[in-house]
């Protein structure tokens, strides 16, 4: 980070439709606060694997309530989520490895694009109310709205299933674990070398105020 800049880390999966609402509102502020925003693309099962969590909507109540809170918040935000019930299930039942295999791509080869295509697919995932199979066609697909070029977009996809890729995601995954992560976004800002912990897309206020603006 530059001298006086705060690094803060946004550790976040394009499965998770509040890792899109707190990725969009940091994307806003970074150009408002001092800070260095550094995307953190990681695998949200991988940490509700190691922290023994449960998808909230898992619960009939706190999904009912999910339901409304992520179409207040969508609109308060100005982010197109677009969320039913069925997306829940639709969710559980999709493996979204391959599309975070893809992102961490992006990141290692070409990181200018990361926030274009993590837009994509979120856009894909949340807003878009088709069926999301993740496969290389639909990779092929998101990566082209993002801008990317046929050849680049082959070659991620070549990538996803290197070693190098799968263990940069698992990598980064352990380290939003060692931070204390236990679901997404996961916020982290450097201060005085210590690492402070924001979970959520709600704790942003909470987050400026820790940081000084």
């Amino acid at each position: 980070a530059d001298m006086g800049r705060t690094l803060v880390e946004l550790f976040y999966d394009v499965v998770s439709p509040y890792s899109w609402l707190g990725f969009e509102v940091l994307c806003r502020y970074q150009h408002i606060w001092n800070i260095d925003l550094r995307f953190r693309p990681a695998f949200l099962g991988g940490i509700m694997q190691a922290t023994g969590n449960k998808p909230p909507a898992m619960l009939p109540k706190r999904a009912e309530y999910m339901l409304k809170d992520i179409k207040r918040m969508a609109k308060y935000y100005q982010v197109p989520v677009q969320i039913s019930e069925d997306d829940f299930q639709r969710i559980f039942s999709t493996s979204n490895l391959g599309a975070m295999r893809f992102i961490t791509a992006i990141d290692m080869t070409q990181p200018r694009y990361l926030e274009t295509l993590s837009r994509e697919f979120w856009m894909r995932f949340w807003s878009q109310v088709s069926i999301f199979t993740p496969n290389d066609i639909i990779f092929s697909q998101v990566a082209r709205q993002a801008g990317l070029s046929p050849e680049l977009s082959q070659k991620l996809l070549e990538m996803i299933s290197s070693p190098a890729v799968k263990n940069r995601l698992k990598e980064t995954t352990e380290e939003a674990i060692k931070y204390g992560a236990f679901g997404m976004p996961a916020v982290v800002a450097h201060l005085n070398g210590e690492p402070h912990l924001f979970f959520g897309s709600d704790r942003l206020e909470l987050l400026g105020s820790v940081i000084g603006e």
